[in-house]
């Protein structure tokens, strides 16, 4: 079976675009992404499904990238070997992965 490793690269916080788009209640305690932490890593595969306590959006943004892994395809024609850097689209706070086959 075909796995991936997913290592949190970095977490961010667009806080201009925060102040701009989001309601002023969340604005009083949004920040960088609590879910994550640069530097964790993941075991995943295409049909177990995400990690326990792996954020849901993020899963959903990422799976298409482990299912073409899974599939044989290749992960991207600008990158090397079976490796892809992809984020969540949370534009608000990002979180920045590097997902390689293994």
């Amino acid at each position: 079976m075909s796995q991936c490793r997913i290592t949190v690269l970095k977490t961010s916080f667009n806080k201009d675009y925060v102040d701009l788009y989001v309601e002023a209640e969340r604005r009083k305690t949004l920040g960088p992404c609590e879910v994550f932490k640069e530097g964790q890593e993941f075991i995943v595969d295409a049909v177990a499904g995400p990690p326990a306590g792996f954020c849901a959006w993020a899963w959903d943004d990422l799976y298409k990238v482990i299912v073409a892994y899974y599939a044989g395809g290749k992960f991207g024609m600008w990158y090397e070997g079976k490796v892809i850097i992809a984020c969540c689209s949370d534009g608000t706070r990002p979180v920045y992965f590097k997902v390689e086959g293994i």
